[in-house]
């Protein structure tokens, strides 16, 4: 059965009001679950507690089992940032779901995996921004990422199954300092020991993209703020 995606929304007033037609949208399909990959404001209105749980609010609406990942807009992007990501997670790490969740032993409750339709997905908490490569916790935070992959690379291998990451950040946005380089790497070597069998999923350029931009690993970007849309995904 596909599965919905979309990002890098809402950004305003006026697409508060085309992501309730979106979710009108969604709903109306039979969809195995809906993910928003992060962005769910503009950095302007995203690290304040209100816009959090109007969001919360507003996604509850979707009927399919929901997982949404935390964006750099939301907390990295932030003036106290650990602390905003704080919030978000006590607002939207999944206790309970109905695509019975495996969660990361830890403090990274974001970083979760379940299994549909022969596709391990995995959620990473890998940020726009660079990855905030500039704060301390950039590199626990990654030490987490890495493990997590891993973990479910290695799962999806011996389960036969495809694997799907998903992520806010676009890892190929480099700078002279990388952020993204480590993880481009291990997406490298995925890619060449399971070609054609790895997905990734994410936001943050807001433009759509359907490419390869790696041998043998599948690139997916969800179109984002001004264009409110979603996109129905099978593999």
């Amino acid at each position: 059965m596909p599965f919905g995606a979309f990002g890098d929304t809402p950004y305003t007033e006026a697409e508060i009001e085309r992501v309730e037609q979106l979710i009108d949208e969604m709903n109306a399909a039979p969809l195995a679950f809906v993910v928003h990959v992060g962005d769910i404001g503009s950095s302007a209105v995203a690290c304040s507690d209100a816009w959090l749980l109007a969001r919360k609010q507003q996604f509850a609406r979707i009927r399919h089992p929901f997982v949404l990942l935390p964006g750099d807009n939301e907390w990295s992007d932030c003036k106290n940032p650990l602390e905003r990501l704080r919030v978000w997670r006590s607002h939207f790490c999944l206790k309970d779901s109905k695509l019975n969740l495996s969660s990361q032993k830890g403090d990274y409750c974001e970083h979760v995996r379940w299994e549909s339709d022969g596709t391990l997905f995995v959620t990473l908490n890998v940020q726009g921004s660079n990855n905030n490569l500039r704060h301390p916790e950039h590199a626990p935070r990654m030490a987490a990422v890495f493990a997590w992959l891993d973990e479910s690379a290695a799962l999806a291998g011996a389960r036969g199954l495809r694997l799907a990451v998903l992520m806010q950040a676009d890892p190929f946005v480099t700078t002279p300092r990388d952020g993204y380089a480590p993880l481009r790497e291990r997406l490298r070597a995925l890619g060449e020991k399971r070609p054609g069998r790895i997905v990734l999923i994410h936001g943050d350029t807001h433009v759509y993209r359907d490419d390869e931009p790696i041998p043998g690993v599948r690139r997916i970007e969800v179109w984002g703020s001004p264009f409110v849309g979603w996109l129905r995904l099978a593999f």
